[in-house]
């Protein structure tokens, strides 16, 4: 039996953009963001209160609004993914971007 590495999504993305910031971190390797973006699409919405996760989960099921988690990379570091209410673009920002 294969081994299967990656589920598939709960949504669809649109195109995935990265802000500036976090294209200079990631090519510094300070992270991998492909990582946190297969979070997100999973509906694991990282380090979210409660409401939020309700409110995204309610967003999951209608689809008519948008999709936001955030992560903590490391202590000084937290990234943000946003995807849009019509699916059309997936953003991984830094807060200080937003």
């Amino acid at each position: 039996m294969p081994l299967v590495l990656f589920a598939q999504p709960r949504f669809p993305t649109g195109v995935v953009v990265m802000t500036p910031g976090v294209e200079y971190l990631a090519l510094q390797g300070r992270f991998n963001p492909a990582i946190y973006l297969r979070r997100h699409l999973s509906g694991d919405w990282g380090d979210l209160d409660e409401g939020d996760r309700q409110l995204n989960d309610a967003a999951l099921e209608s689809g008519q609004d948008r999709l936001f988690s955030s992560y903590k990379v490391a202590p000084e570091l937290k990234l943000w993914i946003i995807t849009e209410w019509d699916r059309s673009v997936t953003t991984l920002l830094l807060p200080s971007e937003y």
